[in-house]
């Protein structure tokens, strides 16, 4: 079977037409890529550390909170101090027991 002139033309330009459109497609994937490697990038060196640095600083919150800034360090001399003579009443007996 062979083909007229103006199919062949038709299919020529049809072919032209897809050939056309594929270039496109594969220049415009190759704007995308260099874009997402420049996004990449930037996150990476500017992204990246920010996101540490506020893990680090929300890790420092926590932990301080778990400081008792109520917490007396030396409990004898808070006893002494608070409760001396009725510390050393009860404590002169706690001997008897032995």
């Amino acid at each position: 079977m062979t083909m007229t002139a103006t199919q062949k033309a038709d299919r020529l330009a049809l072919i032209k037409d897809i050939a056309a459109k594929r270039n496109a497609q594969a220049s415009f994937k190759n704007k995308m890529k260099t874009k997402a490697s420049k996004v990449q990038h930037w996150s990476d060196a500017v992204e990246t550390p920010k996101r540490k640095a506020k893990n680090n600083s929300i890790d420092a919150m926590i932990a301080k909170m778990d400081e008792n800034h109520n917490l007396w360090t030396d409990a004898s001399k808070y006893a002494d101090q608070y409760y001396g003579e009725t510390m050393r009443e009860t404590l002169k007996f706690d001997n008897d027991w032995d």
